[in-house]
């Protein structure tokens, strides 16, 4: 078994899901007392949330190259960046590396190719659902189309992460406000929907719509758990 770099943190409330997912995708593929290796390095996501409104991403580049050499000096033999949004300085950061990182965009851009979807919607921060690093990847590497929400949707969706998900609050408002979204996008030629910031699955399941969801948390975390499975 390979040992897993986690960089967390960005929110902890996601972090401790993967960080779940991770032992239990373990366990469950290897059985008895078996659970995953992993080395975590949590940021404090206060500082990474100021450099991110304030368009600092060449610093935040900087930064997440310097833990994620951190997590290969202590061991890692690969590295997965618990967040969907920071994703958007991976390019700053794989170059510096002698291990890999397995993206969040291409584990969930292989899921969509596998039920054959070909326009999928996307919810996340404004960076991500605003910024193409993300929704170019889905397009030109596996021929997917995306759709985003209206501009007042973003926006709430944005402020709903950054509001209140990422400090643990789950409103029952908002995962209503989250599902019309939903709808929205699938009424516009959607046939799913990517939960494309790690925080958005503990609001939101697949039994609260008949929308199919891609959890990008759980896809990110079951594909780390096969690669550090693979022989």
């Amino acid at each position: 078994m390979k040992t897993i770099g986690v960089l967390g943190g960005m929110s902890w409330q996601s972090t401790q899901v993967y960080y779940q997912l991770l032992n239990e995708g373990v366990s469950a593929r290897l059985g008895g007392l078996h659970s995953a290796k992993i080395i975590l390095y949590s940021v404090d996501f206060d500082h990474i949330e100021r450099l991110q409104h304030a368009g600092e991403w060449a610093e935040l580049g900087r930064l997440l190259r310097d833990y994620a050499q951190r997590l290969e000096a202590a061991g890692a033999e690969g590295v997965i960046i618990a967040t969907n949004t920071m994703h958007k300085v991976a390019p700053m950061v794989t170059p510096h590396l002698n291990i890999p990182l397995l993206h969040i965009a291409d584990c969930t851009g292989e899921v969509l190719l596998e039920k054959k979807v070909r326009c999928v919607g996307l919810l996340g921060t404004l960076f991500t659902m605003e910024d193409t690093f993300y929704s170019d990847r889905i397009r030109e590497k596996y021929g997917i189309d995306v759709l985003v929400p209206q501009a007042s949707d973003r926006q709430l969706v944005h402020d709903v992460i950054y509001g209140e998900l990422c400090l643990g609050t789950l409103s029952p408002q908002s995962r209503q406000r989250f599902l019309a979204i939903i709808d929205s996008l699938a009424a516009s030629g959607a046939e799913a929907v990517i939960l494309g910031c790690t925080e958005i699955g503990l609001l939101v399941k697949q039994t609260d719509t008949a929308v199919p969801l891609l959890d990008t948390t759980e896809i990110h975390a079951l594909a780390a758990v096969d690669w550090a499975l693979k022989t």
